[in-house]
């Protein structure tokens, strides 16, 4: 019984050790060689032009409205679309699709049209097929040029940084369909 004891009170004692040399939470982080994450490498930066179909009427639409705006706002102010737009190569919705633009865009201003945008560009097609880069910024639609940050991105955009411009080219007034031009100036590795 002795031996038992003994030896119970010997896996206590290292049971006890092992918890308390445990990690304290100090070691969450650490710095790592920029080698590993091939950030070693050139920084590039890539131009692309994309058209960008944002569709709210019709039977099938590419943007549809998850919260209304306040009652009293004619700014759309408090409004939230969520979108999964194409992307495509020229103006017409018709030419070649090169993605999506998946996100949302949200009534943010209460004195004038103004939007704050969330969404990844998916790329589809080509070298950057599986790719995103992630845009988030403020769009005050009636400005003709409006120009909004690169905040990120993923695949071969991985550490992306830059901004985009955004023109509008075409406008319904009636059922609110638009296609905007994005130029997009992206700095990867």
């Amino acid at each position: 019984m002795a031996k038992l004891i003994f030896f119970l009170a010997v896996q206590i004692l290292f049971i006890a050790f092992v918890s308390s040399t445990g990690d304290d939470g100090d070691n969450f982080a650490r710095t790592i060689d920029r080698k590993l994450l091939g950030l070693h490498r050139k920084e590039k930066l890539t131009h692309f032009k994309v058209y960008w179909h944002d569709i709210i009427s019709g039977s099938n639409p590419t943007a549809i409205m998850i919260q209304p705006p306040v009652t009293n706002s004619s700014t759309y102010f408090g409004g939230i679309n969520m979108m999964d737009n194409a992307l495509t190569a020229k103006v017409s919705v018709n030419s070649t699709l090169v993605g999506r633009a998946q996100g949302f865009y949200a009534g943010a201003a209460q004195k004038e049209l103004g939007f704050l945008m969330a969404m990844n560009f998916v790329f589809k097609t080509g070298k950057y097929n599986g790719s995103t880069i992630t845009i988030l910024g403020r769009n005050t639609p009636f400005s003709e040029v409006r120009e909004m940050p690169i905040v990120g991105g993923s695949g071969l955009f991985r550490f992306a940084r830059g901004y985009v411009e955004a023109r509008t080219k075409w406008f319904n007034i009636k059922n609110g369909d638009a296609t905007v031009e994005y130029s997009c100036y992206v700095l990867h590795y």
